[in-house]
């Protein structure tokens, strides 16, 4: 019988809530919300498509996400560069790569994500898509706003968004 895979996780806990870690093939898989409502989707997702299990732990990605996160929330980190692996349908990670060029401080809303990816007519593709992403903060999912320059759904919470944005200074 061949062995499962193993996606080592670990909690993090941010001055915003607690994330969900997860590192896989020495790539970070998981930067999700632990209060996320589609948690258990997206972990049935990464085990699924990995083939693989979660196992308590941490590995070097982790500690390298963690001290980068640190970074992040004191204020010290606008970028990362920690290597992540997107686990989703081909059109998920087109939508998940655009996210790791919005810069700092900055905001876009769905309906012009989904123009710049060159499907101007899949905005609420884009918006389930973005809505899917494993790897919160990282692949800052948190600066697609609406197209009335409202906070609208985040995995962590609206309060979570805020203070993200509070904290890049957009808000």
């Amino acid at each position: 019988m061949k062995e499962k895979n193993i996606i080592k996780i670990k909690r993090y806990d941010s001055p915003r809530g607690v994330l969900m870690l997860g590192s896989f093939s020495d790539k970070l898989c998981l930067c999700d919300w632990q209060v996320e409502k589609h948690r258990d989707h997206v972990d049935r997702r990464l085990k699924r498509i990995l083939k693989a299990e979660f196992e308590e732990g941490t590995s070097e990605v982790i500690n390298m996400a963690e001290k980068q996160l640190d970074e992040f929330f004191a204020g010290e980190r606008k970028t990362f560069d920690v290597p992540l692996m997107f686990v989703g349908t081909d059109f998920q990670k087109t939508v998940w790569n655009f996210l790791l060029t919005i810069p700092f401080g900055k905001t876009i809303s769905y309906g012009e994500m989904a123009k710049e990816i060159g499907l101007p007519k899949a905005v609420r593709a884009v918006a389930n898509a973005n809505g899917a992403n494993s790897i919160s903060i990282l692949a800052p999912c948190h600066r697609i706003i609406g197209s009335d320059r409202s906070l609208t759904g985040y995995g962590g919470g609206l309060k979570a968004k805020q203070l993200l944005l509070e904290l890049e200074g957009v808000l």
